[in-house]
């Protein structure tokens, strides 16, 4: 049987954090926020309620927010002009477009010196099916995030144009079945 414990006039629920924090790795401040230099909590709010719902005018915005339509809109474009906003974008329904294939490949390349790892990117950046390009530690040196239509215009892309990339040794594909979980929203709240 659980205990129920009334509040107390010392006791409070724990604050919804806007930030501006970032974990700090320091050991003696374990789970202590860590101040992003630049930004207050209104600015944080912002980024917030824009990665939430970017086509909202200024005036909505500043309504959530609680500022007035003019210093909201200044602070909008503040948050752009450094770069803490880098682009405003619709983002698409892959499945209703007719890309319903999903796949992550690892590329292991035979050299991976700076040159062939920077020729690797400037090529990869040119196929529009790769939706994602990381550099990663371990096995392998790549891994994408490819969609395509189906399985024969992924079997396309990969004999037509992955393949045939100088200095690739091996490569791994995984078929994503089922997606749980998609998001581009950052996690500003704490």
């Amino acid at each position: 049987m659980s205990k129920m414990t009334t509040p107390t006039a010392n006791s409070r629920p724990a604050p919804l954090w806007y930030g501006p924090f970032l974990p700090t790795s320091d050991p003696g401040y374990e789970g202590a926020p860590q101040v992003v230099t630049g930004l207050d909590k209104i600015d944080m709010k912002i980024l917030a309620v824009l990665q939430d719902d970017a086509a909202l005018s200024a005036a909505e915005v500043a309504d959530v927010v609680g500022l007035s339509q003019s210093p909201c809109w200044r602070r909008i474009q503040r948050l752009k002009d450094e770069g803490y906003i880098s682009k405003i974008v619709a983002i698409l329904n892959r499945q209703k477009l007719n890309l319903r294939t999903q796949l992550f490949v690892h590329v292991k390349v035979v050299r991976n010196d700076k040159d062939n790892l920077l020729e690797f990117s400037q090529a990869i950046r040119a196929f529009p099916e790769v939706m994602e390009c990381h550099v990663i530690l371990g096995v392998y040196d790549f891994m994408l995030r490819v969609v395509a239509a189906d399985m024969d215009a992924y079997q396309k892309f990969f004999f037509d144009k992955l393949s045939l990339l100088p200095n690739i040794r091996e490569v791994n594909s995984f078929v994503a079945v089922t997606e749980i979980k998609a998001t581009t929203a950052l996690p500003l709240r704490r």
